[in-house]
């Protein structure tokens, strides 16, 4: 069984979850509200084009700077800032440096969409 937030009774320190993780592009759930998952990811480098056809995605930067690119243009988030990209709209998140996220999407969202690949994440894995 998955772990419930409001089983534990404490925080979800961030900031230590992604310490704990060693691959980039490889997204962690550390809390789900109704069918939404919060997920913490290392991103580095260039990811693949993708979409997915039946949901937004957001993207929450907790370190580093990310560009969010699209086909007719592009998004740069910093610490703090939020973007919301919206179903069914082709991206491809790139960051010169490591960058530290929290995603937050539907449960069983796949990372790479529709697109599929060396790059699919195993999905709704915990840290």
């Amino acid at each position: 069984m998955t772990p419930r937030h409001d089983q534990t009774r404490t925080a979800i320190d961030l900031a230590a979850k992604l310490a704990l993780l060693n691959e980039h592009w490889a997204p962690r759930v550390v809390a789900e509200m109704n069918d939404y998952q919060f997920k913490v990811v290392k991103i580095h480098g260039d990811f693949v084009w993708h979409e997915h056809r039946d949901t937004d995605e957001a993207f929450f930067v907790l370190s580093g700077q990310v560009r969010i690119d699209f086909r007719d243009g592009c998004v740069r988030l910093g610490p703090g800032e939020l973007y919301v990209v919206g179903k069914g709209i082709e991206h491809k998140p790139y960051a010169e440096e490591e960058v530290h996220l929290l995603l937050i999407e539907p449960r069983g969202v796949l990372n790479t969409g529709n697109a599929g690949g060396s790059r699919t994440a195993r999905n709704d894995l915990w840290i």
